[in-house]
């Protein structure tokens, strides 16, 4: 049961964090009374969370599906493509972090 709530908590903040981190960068981008150095150090945080939040969340989606893949391979040594295809997947976590990541550092700076 635990380890469902960790789960549940671990990809619910991970959701969360991926939406609201943009979305603070664009706020700070949008105020007026933000100093230039200020907007560039608000977009390195947003960046850097987006990145890391995904890439953490990705890696414990692989290590989970990675036990259960080799438990699954012990059984049934036929099922080796679905387990290759299903460790692949959480990587698209991952890229779209870096995604998000390169447009939040890419969005222009308005002078205040």
């Amino acid at each position: 049961m635990n380890k469902n709530r960790l789960a549940k908590w671990v990809f619910g903040s991970t959701f969360l964090v991926t939406m609201l981190v943009p979305a603070m960068a664009f706020a700070a981008e949008a105020e007026a009374v933000v100093g230039e150095w200020q907007s560039y150090v608000a977009k390195a945080l947003a960046a850097g969370l987006a990145m890391s939040v995904s890439a953490l969340a990705a890696g414990y989606a692989q290590a989970k599906i990675g036990s259960a893949g080799a438990g699954t391979l012990a059984e049934r040594p036929e099922a080796s493509v679905w387990v290759i295809v299903l460790q692949a997947l959480p990587e698209i976590i991952v890229l779209l972090g870096f995604v998000a990541s390169i447009l939040i550092v890419n969005m222009p700076v308005t002078p205040a």
